[in-house]
Parts: C-alpha cells; sequence; structure tokens
C-alpha cells in the first residue's frame, strides 16, 4: 500500500480529487464520468490510470463497459485520509455540480428499469427473461426443504430427492423398479447423502411404518399406478398426524400412445378425481390446481394436488 505522502500528492490534482468524491459515493463507469464532470474520456482515463496504479481504485468489466470503483481492500488510515480530502472540498461549486450530476445518472439508472418492468407488467411469466426458468426456480424453492422426514413414492432415481435431502433430515425413496433403486442408491453414494436411502416397494404397499414421515410426494408416478387411489391411502397411512402429501401429476388427456411409450396405466386424471382420491383417504385442506401447460403437442398439462392429515391430537 502507498505511504500516506504518496497518497497526499495524488490528491493534489483537482480531477483526480473529484473522481475520488464520486468513487466514495457509487460504482461508475467512464462513460458516466464523463458525463458528470464534463471531461473527455482521453482525461479521466488518464487520471484513472493513476488512481489505480496506486491501488486507490479498482475496476470491473460488464461487457464492454468498465466500472470503476474505491478498492475495498483500503486500510482505515487511507480511507480516513480520502475523506478527510474530499470533506474539505465538499462546498466548492464543482463538487456540488458533481453531485447533482451524480443523483441525475443514478435517476437515469433507476427510471430504465422502472420502464422495462412497467412496459413488461403482467407478461413477465409469460415472455422470455434471461436465467428466469421453472429450474432455475425449482432448485431456489427446494433450498426451503425444512428439516423433515420425506417420502418420495414412485421416486425412480430420485432426482428430487437428491436435491431434497440436502436440508431434509430424512428421505425415503421407494420404487418398484430394482434397477431404479441401485442406480438412485450409487447417486446418494456419490453424491454423499446419507440421509437419502432406496427401498424397494409398490407405492400401493409403502415399505414404511405408518405414521412415520413428515411429508409424502407423489411426482408423476400416480398415474403408473393400477390402483391410484390405494396408493393415495398409503399416503395417508404413512404421515405423521400435521403431515402433508403433494402429489404432481398429468391432468386427464387423449394420448393414448402414453400407454405404450411410457408404460402409464392412466391417461392423466380429472382435478375432480385426485380431488376425491384425497378427501377419500381422509386428507383435509385439500386443494387441486393446474399448475403448467405444455405448449407443443399432445400439450400435456399438470395437476397440483396437495392434502393434510388431520392432527387429533388437535
Amino acid at each position: 500500500m502507498n505511504a500516506a505522502w504518496d497518497t497526499l500528492k495524488l490528491l493534489s490534482d483537482p480531477t483526480r480529487l473529484r473522481l475520488l468524491a464520486l468513487l466514495l459515493r457509487e460504482e461508475l463507469s467512464v462513460a458516466e464520468l464523463q458525463e458528470i464532470l464534463g471531461m473527455a474520456q482521453s482525461r479521466i482515463s488518464s487520471q484513472l490510470a493513476q488512481l489505480r496504479q496506486a491501488d486507490l481504485v479498482g475496476d470491473r468489466r460488464d461487457g464492454k463497459k468498465a466500472f470503476y470503483s474505491l478498492r475495498s481492500t483500503l486500510d482505515k488510515r487511507t480511507l480516513a485520509l480520502l475523506h478527510a480530502a474530499c470533506d474539505s472540498v465538499a462546498e466548492l461549486p464543482e463538487l456540488g455540480e458533481d453531485r447533482s450530476n451524480l443523483e441525475r445518472i443514478l435517476k437515469k439508472r433507476r427510471d430504465h428499469q422502472e420502464q422495462y418492468f412497467n412496459l413488461i407488467a403482467g407478461k413477465l411469466g409469460k415472455n422470455y427473461c434471461p436465467g428466469r426458468s421453472w429450474e432455475a426456480i425449482g432448485h431456489l424453492a427446494l433450498r426451503l426443504t425444512p428439516h423433515i422426514v420425506i417420502a418420495d413414492l414412485g421416486a425412480g432415481e430420485g432426482l428430487l430427492s437428491q436435491l431434497l435431502a440436502r436440508r431434509a433430515r430424512q428421505v425415503w425413496c421407494i420404487d418398484n423398479a430394482p434397477r431404479m433403486v441401485e442406480v438412485g442408491t450409487e447417486l446418494a453414494a456419490k453424491n454423499g447423502l446419507a440421509n437419502l436411502s432406496y427401498k424397494l416397494g409398490d407405492i400401493e404397499n409403502v415399505p414404511l411404518p405408518a405414521q412415520s414421515v413428515d411429508l409424502a410426494i407423489l411426482s408423476q408416478a400416480l398415474h403408473h399406478a393400477l390402483h391410484p387411489e390405494s396408493a393415495v391411502k398409503e399416503a395417508y397411512r404413512i404421515l405423521k398426524p400435521g403431515g402433508q402429501v403433494l402429489i404432481l401429476d398429468l391432468k386427464e388427456h387423449t394420448f393414448e400412445k402414453a400407454h405404450e411409450l411410457y408404460a402409464d396405466e392412466w391417461l392423466g386424471f380429472k382435478e375432480s378425481a385426485l380431488h376425491g382420491f384425497l378427501k377419500k383417504a381422509g386428507f383435509g385442506q385439500v386443494e387441486v390446481n393446474t399448475v403448467a401447460r405444455e405448449e407443443h403437442e399432445p400439450g400435456f398439462e399438470t395437476l397440483l394436488a396437495s392434502g393434510i392429515k388431520p392432527d387429533v391430537r388437535g
């Protein structure tokens, strides 16, 4: 780090001092500094280069733009010296004008964002937005998983459970395909998930004790069951009082080839059918909603159904 004497010599130049006064308040691009100071780019860039060489400011690239800011690693004495120097000239007309111009630049930034979001209000979920995908949102939501015991019924390889297990206390994956159980167990070991266990079994006869889990999930599994109503009853059996079931499955459709292509037993379900399964099993607070629609043929729709096992102790 430069000695205080060297820093004082750098601060003797009015342009460098004005630059530092601005960068003490906000990270700014060269173009923004030009607009604030009313100076040529070459003059500003040369002064910034000296400040950067002295380790007082740093820069970062954002596409074709370069943004400058005060270095976060400055020691307290150097930072205090910079503040003292800027404060000593704060009342000069040039510095006052710089502050006004800075506020105008920052307002321009805010206005640009506000105009964009006002324009797309009501359309945000319908149009493309970089980085905004259901996959990414799903990853975020899964991080909110509480420290509970979960049963993933008809789990397959358990890709959902692989994510849930990073936060849950215990996750049980139930599947009737030996190879699925084998692959899932290997994945759990590879990812170091000791709280993720696979059991070979049928979702209509779940190999878990009664009242042993807090959350039961049937994700695109119910339409493979011979007797889906029985699978819902099994979910009720293994849930603790106050536990929840979540069912993600296809809405009733007419794509007959699903029987052959995907080994589907059922061509989805009506909302009323899922609602009936849950109520008959004993669940309360039942909700069934359409949560997704595919744009391309055959245009599958997805239902999300949920219910709570009553807590008789309450």
